[in-house]
C-alpha cells in the first residue's frame, strides 16, 4: 500500500483520522490506510481478547519485574534487555506501539504509580528509558513515550494543575524526556493533569519544547480520556486523541466548521498520525521474535537479580545450606498475584502462576517452615497464626519475614495514604525479630516505604519490590548467596513521609504548588543535611569494592574521567558508580549534588577494572531563567565519584572560564 499524504485526504477523513478507532487502533479509513494496535505493558504486555462468553479478559503474558526494580539495577544493558523482551511478546501479539515507558519524576513517594516510574533523579530516568526504548524499537515496535508533564500524583490527576518554575521544569521535569527523545521514540504520551494552569494535552509550549530543542519527530497521543477540547488540542499540537470519543469527535467536526481549527492545523496533526502509522509498519516490517517464552522468563529473573537491593545486612546473608529456617507472611507464598504488582495499566496478567520462596529456599538446602502470620487478602488485621510464626521463629536458626504492598496499595488512580507497612506487618516483624536474632524482611513494594518501627530491630533488609516471573527464583538466589546483590536504590528511602519537601508543599482541590523546585529527593537532603534511611544510590553486597586513581583531562567534548574498581573480596561481583556535580560557589541557587554520570561494572573477585566517563559541558550547566538559556558559570567545580549520593570515595575539582575546562587538582 502505497503511502498517501494528508492532503490527499479530505477533510472528513482528517477529522476521523486525528480520532483513533475504538480502545486500541488508529483509523484505517474504510481500508484506505493501514492501522497499527496500541497496548498497556511498561512491565509485561496487557492486551485484551474477548471470550466465547463475550466479555473482555486480559492475555497471561510474561511478567517483568517493575520499572523501578529495572531502575535499581542501573544498568543501561538491563534496560535494553527489557525492551528487547518486550518487544518480541508484541511482535507475538501482532502489537505496534507498545504505551510506554514513563518517565515521571518521583518528586512524592505516595504517589500510586511510583512502581512505573523510574527515579527521583531526571538524569538516570532518561537513560535508563532511552536504553529500553532502543532494545523495543531495535526489534521493530514502536513505543509511547509517557506521561508529558508533571503527573506526579494521582489524586485528581484529571483537574489537578501542577504549578512548577521554568528552571524547575527545565532541570528536573522535562529533563528525562530530552534525553529519551535521544532514542527517537516514535510517539508521546500526554499526561491527564494540567500544568501550570493549562491541560497536558493542550499545552502548546511544552510539545513546541519537544519538537524543537528535544528534536522529537513522532506524534502526540493523548492519554486515554484526556482529551478535553479536541480541537483546542489540535491547534496546540495532539495529534492522535485515544480513545476514540463520540462527543469529542462531533465537538471536533462543528467546531472546525466554525473556523475554529484551521485546515493548516489539522494537515499538520493528520500527516503526523500519517506518519507515525507508516513509520509503525515500516519498523514491523519483516520483525521475528529472538526470543521464546522461556528465554523470556530468564531474562525476567536475571532482571530481578539484578535490580534486588540488600538495604541492610548485619551479617545474616547470605543464609548457608543446612540451616533451620522459619519463613512468614503471606507475600513468601501469595494466595493471589495482586500482591505482587501494583494495579491499573500495568497490571500485567503472568504466564507464571506460581510463587513460593519457601519451596525455593528448601531446594537450596534450607530446613524451611511456613507460616503466613496475616491475610493476604486483608494485610490490615493479624489472623492467629501469627503466634505460631512467632513460635517456628523462635525454634529456628534464622527467620525470613516477607512484607509488602501490591495492587491494593499502589495503584494506577489513587495514592498510597501512608509510607509505612499496615500494622499487622510491622507487629509481625518486631515480634518475629524479638524471638529470632537473626531475622531478615524482604520488602515487596513499588516506591520507598517508612522503616522506622522495626528496622533497627532486624539484621538484615532485602527491597525485592514487584517481581516478575521467577522472581522467587532470583530472591531465593540472593537470600544463599548463589548471587551477588548488586541493585542500587534508584530512589530516597526517607525516614519518613513527613522528611519530604513535598509532604509540606500547597496542595487543594485544583492545585499543586511545586514549592520544593529543585529539592527532590536527593537534591534535598543532601542539601540540608536532613538524615534519611537509605541514601539514593545505596545498595550493598557480599562482595567489597575500593576506589582508586582517578585520573581527569580535557578533551575535546568534554572532561574525560577515569578511575579504577578494586574487587578487595573473594567473590566476583558488579559495581554501580556514580558520578556528581557540585558547584563550589554559585551565583544562583545549586543543589549540592547532581548526578552526571554512572556505569554498573563487573569485577572479578581480586581483579581490578577501569571506569571511564565523558562530562560535557553540559554536565556543569543550570537553566538560566533570566536569559532563557542553559548556562555555564565561571567558577570551581568538584567532580565527585562514589557508591551512593552519601558516599563518595572520589574527587577532583575543575575551573571553567568562558566555556573552558581546566583542572585544579584533587
Amino acid at each position: 500500500m502505497k503511502p498517501i499524504t494528508a492532503k490527499e485526504l479530505t477533510a472528513e477523513e482528517k477529522l476521523r483520522l486525528i480520532c483513533g478507532q475504538g480502545f486500541w487502533r488508529t483509523d484505517d479509513l474504510g481500508g484506505k490506510l493501514p492501522q497499527i494496535f496500541m497496548s498497556d505493558g511498561p512491565v509485561g504486555l496487557r492486551t485484551m481478547k474477548a471470550g466465547e462468553d463475550g466479555k473482555e479478559y486480559t492475555v497471561p503474558a510474561t511478567a517483568y519485574p517493575s520499572i523501578q526494580m529495572l531502575a535499581n539495577t542501573w544498568s543501561t544493558a538491563c534496560a535494553q534487555k527489557m525492551g528487547e523482551c518486550l518487544a518480541d511478546d508484541c511482535i507475538e501479539r501482532g502489537v505496534d506501539l507498545l504505551l510506554a515507558p514513563g518517565v515521571n519524576i518521583k518528586r512524592h513517594p505516595l504517589n500510586g504509580r511510583n512502581f512505573e516510574y523510574f527515579s527521583e533523579d531526571p538524569y538516570l530516568a532518561g537513560e535508563m528509558a532511552k536504553a529500553y526504548i532502543e532494545g523495543v524499537q531495535g526489534r521493530g515496535v514502536g513505543v509511547c513515550l509517557k506521561h508529558f508533564c508533571c503527573n506526579n500524583l494521582e489524586y485528581d490527576r484529571m483537574h489537578q494543575t501542577s504549578d512548577v518554575d521554568e528552571r524547575t521544569l527545565r532541570e528536573i521535569y522535562y529533563m528525562p524526556f530530552a534525553i529519551a527523545c535521544e532514542a527517537k521514540p516514535v510517539s508521546v504520551m500526554c499526561a491527564y493533569n494540567r500544568v501550570n494552569g493549562t491541560y497536558a494535552s493542550e499545552y502548546k509550549k511544552g510539545f513546541d519544547y519537544l519538537r524543537g530543542e528535544c528534536g522529537f519527530d513522532g506524534a502526540i497521543v493523548s492519554d486515554w480520556d484526556a482529551v478535553r477540547d479536541r480541537a483546542a488540542a489540535a491547534r496546540a499540537g495532539l495529534d492522535l486523541e485515544m480513545p476514540f470519543s463520540q462527543k469529542n469527535y462531533d465537538k471536533l467536526c462543528a467546531d472546525y466548521r466554525e473556523g475554529k481549527l484551521s485546515d493548516e492545523a489539522l494537515d499538520a496533526c493528520a500527516q503526523r498520525v500519517l506518519d507515525l502509522v507508516y513509520r509503525c509498519k515500516e519498523m514491523g516490517k519483516g520483525a521475528r521474535e529472538q526470543t521464546d517464552a522461556a528465554a523470556r522468563t530468564r531474562a525476567a529473573r536475571e532482571l530481578e537479580t539484578e535490580g534486588i537491593v540488600l538495604l541492610k545486612n548485619e551479617g545474616a546473608l547470605p543464609l548457608e545450606g543446612g540451616l533451620s529456617l522459619a519463613v512468614a507472611g503471606c507475600f513468601a507464598k501469595p494466595d493471589t498475584m495482586d500482591m505482587l504488582r501494583g494495579g491499573g495499566s500495568a497490571c500485567v496478567e503472568r504466564i507464571d502462576k506460581t510463587f513460593d520462596i519457601p519451596a525455593c529456599l528448601e531446594a537450596r538446602g534450607m530446613k524451611v517452615a511456613f507460616e503466613g502470620a496475616f491475610h493476604g487478602d486483608g494485610v490490615h488485621s493479624v489472623v492467629q497464626n501469627a503466634r505460631t510464626a512467632v513460635a517456628l521463629a523462635a525454634g529456628s536458626d534464622a527467620a525470613v519475614v516477607c512484607v509488602g504492598t501490591g495492587a491494593a496499595y499502589e495503584y494506577e488512580g489513587g495514592d498510597r495514604r501512608t509510607m509505612r507497612l499496615p500494622e499487622a506487618q510491622e507487629r509481625a516483624i518486631c515480634e518475629i525479630a524479638a524471638a529470632c536474632p537473626r531475622t531478615v524482611v524482604v520488602v515487596f513494594a513499588g516506591a520507598a516505604v517508612d522503616m522506622s518501627v522495626w528496622a533497627d530491630s532486624v539484621q538484615a533488609i532485602v527491597y525485592a519490590g514487584f517481581p516478575g516471573s521467577a522472581g522467587d527464583e532470583a530472591i531465593a538466589d540472593i537470600l544463599t548467596g548463589l548471587a551477588e546483590p548488586s541493585g542500587k536504590l534508584s530512589e530516597t528511602f526517607p525516614y519518613s513521609f513527613d522528611d519530604v519537601p513535598a509532604a509540606q508543599t500547597f496542595r487543594s482541590a485544583g492545585v499543586t504548588r511545586y514549592e520544593e523546585a529543585l529539592d527532590v529527593g536527593y537534591r534535598y537532603f543532601d542539601t540540608y543535611g536532613v538524615p534519611v534511611l537509605f541514601p539514593f544510590g545505596h545498595g550493598l553486597h557480599y562482595a567489597a569494592f575500593a576506589y582508586e586513581g582517578l585520573a581527569c583531562k580535557v578533551g575535546k567534548e568534554g572532561l574525560e574521567l577515569s578511575y579504577t574498581l578494586k574487587n578487595t573480596s573473594a567473590r566476583d561481583g558488579k559495581e554501580v558508580s556514580e558520578v556528581y556535580v557540585h558547584e563550589c560557589a554559585p551565583l544562583v541557587y545549586r543543589p549540592e549534588k547532581e548526578l552526571k554520570a554512572f556505569a554498573k561494572t563487573f569485577v572479578a573477585a581480586g581483579k581490578r577494572a577501569k571506569v571511564e566517563h565523558l562530562l560535557p559541558l553540559r554536565a556543569f550547566a543550570h537553566w538560566s531563567s533570566s536569559k532563557d538559556a542553559w548556562e555555564v558559570t565561571d567558577g570551581v567545580f568538584e567532580v565527585l565519584v562514589g557508591a551512593s549520593s552519601a558516599d563518595i570515595r572520589l574527587r577532583v575539582r575543575v575551573c571553567i572560564e568562558d566555556g573552558k575546562i581546566a583542572l585544579l587538582g584533587k
